[in-house]
């Protein structure tokens, strides 16, 4: 199958921010679709395409696919606390995945999150997967990656982890801070998404790309104040999310 022309949903985000240029690079035709284009305008990609639209307003959605090969589905609501956002993510990927079957698009490439439905899963990771769900039944061939923390400049829990250890010398932790993750690099992340276009065997399947290390968050945070020189002292409490505190508490 030969890709020519992509779209990519959610060029503004972390990923997608980063997918473009790369794209660019290898000689894509790249067109971005963003709910505010003037977002776009600072980050000097050259020969990009960018059109407005909004995938929770299927009429925008036919003028962003039209000769497209192949999309990147790479929105998704963060706002878990927020009610209401599991239908706005299906509505979401539902308009999108009949607009792209419609205007005969090859392939969708999505990037969900990393767990089994048999797992107790946060409200925000079901979501993902019930997105990645609609996208197979109502669209285009789907390959689905599957992703825990990703680990790189500017992701929002990787930022996170970092900021709180380099401020707190000691931190009172939740249940949370115990969680078993996966972490991978954003750089793998990345060219595991542009493989997948030349790979006719990932269409339909779900490929989990968790690093191959399973360590917990409190195992990341005392990582990195070894690998920054820190001293860093963490005390767990039987809480399941205590608020961010001076004295050095985090949620």
């Amino acid at each position: 199958m030969s890709i020519r022309r992509i779209l990519v949903v959610g060029a503004t985000g972390y990923i997608g921010g980063r997918l473009v240029p790369r794209l660019l690079q290898q000689g894509f035709a790249v067109r971005c679709l963003a709910r505010d284009p003037a977002r776009l305008a600072g980050w000097g990609w050259k020969g990009i395409e960018v059109l407005q639209g909004d995938v929770l307003q299927a009429e925008t959605l036919p003028p962003a696919l039209e000769g497209v090969d192949a999309a990147y589905y790479l929105v998704h609501s963060m706002g878990a606390g927020e009610k209401g956002f599991e239908s706005r993510d299906q509505q979401a990927a539902r308009n999108f995945a009949r607009a792209a079957r419609e205007a005969g698009v090859k392939r969708v490439i999505y990037l969900g999150g990393l767990g089994s439905a048999a797992d107790d899963l946060s409200a925000h990771l079901r979501s993902r997967q019930e997105v990645g769900d609609i996208l197979r039944q109502e669209g285009p061939a789907v390959t689905e990656f599957r992703a825990a923390m990703i680990v790189g400049s500017g992701s929002l829990s990787f930022e996170m982890m970092r900021y709180l250890t380099e401020r707190l010398p000691v931190m009172i932790c939740p249940r949370w801070v115990r969680t078993r993750s996966q972490p991978i690099g954003v750089g793998d992340v990345l060219r595991y998404l542009i493989m997948a276009l030349d790979q006719p065997r990932s269409e339909g399947r779900i490929l989990e790309i968790g690093g191959a290390d399973v360590v917990n968050y409190a195992d990341m945070m005392l990582e990195y104040a070894r690998q920054r020189g820190l001293r860093r002292r963490l005390i767990h409490v039987p809480l399941l999310t205590p608020r961010l505190s001076p004295t050095g508490s985090i949620s």
